[in-house]
């Protein structure tokens, strides 16, 4: 499994709406291990998430089924590999 920072700015007309189902499709990925975490910028413009998939072509498939992607709320959306290193919540090897 690989791990993948996605960035996001949203269509500020729109992403207020769409923010309860992108949240409970962020939360079923967070149960199903899939989100590491994820949250809004604090001027609220976009989003950051830490995703964990096979590989950048099955997390496209999972990004295309955000609301936020599906109802026209993402201006952008940027998607960069991530090596985890060092932090509390990475495993000791």
């Amino acid at each position: 499994m690989a791990w993948f920072l996605v960035e996001t700015r949203y269509v500020q007309e729109k992403f207020a709406d769409v923010r309860p189902r992108h949240r409970d499709w962020l939360t079923a990925l967070a149960d199903d291990g899939v989100v590491a975490v994820g949250g809004p910028l604090a001027d609220d413009t976009g989003g950051v998430i830490l995703f964990q998939a096979s590989d950048e072509a099955a997390l496209r498939i999972i990004l295309d089924t955000d609301p936020y992607h599906l109802e026209g709320a993402l201006a952008e959306r940027n998607i960069r590999g991530f090596v985890p290193r060092i932090g509390a919540w990475i495993p000791q090897s």
